[in-house]
């Protein structure tokens, strides 16, 4: 017969070898010499041998069937609880604030200051954003997130000086004109 090296099929065969081993040598306490000598134990430690590695198998497939059990059950409820957990920290960060010293107790860093940009910052955002809308043009969803504008940007920023004063004007207004001699008669008419 073979030697089929499959954990599997090795359990099957240390079982075959067992029962042939009973069957073929009924006496438990005879002793067998194998291995070119270098091996002699009774029949009974041969059984016994080989019944461990059957354990073996059995012990190990029994553990993998529960391990793939547990590995169900924990992806069955882990969206659950890490809602619940993502909640409750929720929950820890609005009771306590800023406080360092309570976060570190519940194994949380404290919330990172917001980095603040500056108006250069902003407005070279700001003119990216509409170069890259410029550069889209009207294309489908996939065709846009492929394309990116590209601006070079330099921001010269003038301050702005305070309005000069108006000079008096020294021209008085200017009466109404007169009424032109068709409208006056158009009026006389009437």
């Amino acid at each position: 017969m073979g030697k089929n090296t499959g954990r599997g099929s090795r359990a099957v065969r240390a079982g075959q070898l067992a029962a042939g081993a009973r069957k073929r040598f009924p006496n438990g306490s005879q002793s067998l010499t194998f291995g070119g000598g270098a091996i002699t134990v009774t029949v009974d430690a041969v059984v016994a041998q080989l019944a461990k590695l059957i354990d073996l198998r059995a012990a190990t497939t029994a553990a993998r069937a529960t391990a793939r059990d547990k590995v169900q059950a924990e992806k069955a409820a882990t969206p659950d609880l890490v809602a619940f957990m993502n909640a409750f920290e929720a929950f820890v960060r609005l009771s306590f604030g800023a406080d360092t010293n309570a976060l570190a107790d519940f194994g949380l860093a404290p919330p990172k200051a917001r980095a603040t940009k500056t108006t250069e910052q902003l407005a070279v955002a700001a003119a990216k954003r509409s170069a890259t809308r410029a550069a889209r043009g009207t294309k489908g969803p996939k065709a846009r997130s492929a394309i990116h504008g590209n601006v070079t940007a330099t921001l010269v920023v003038t301050p702005v000086a305070p309005p000069a004063p108006a000079a008096p004007t020294a021209t008085p207004a200017a009466p109404a004109p007169a009424p032109t001699s068709a409208a006056a008669a158009s009026t006389a008419k009437s």
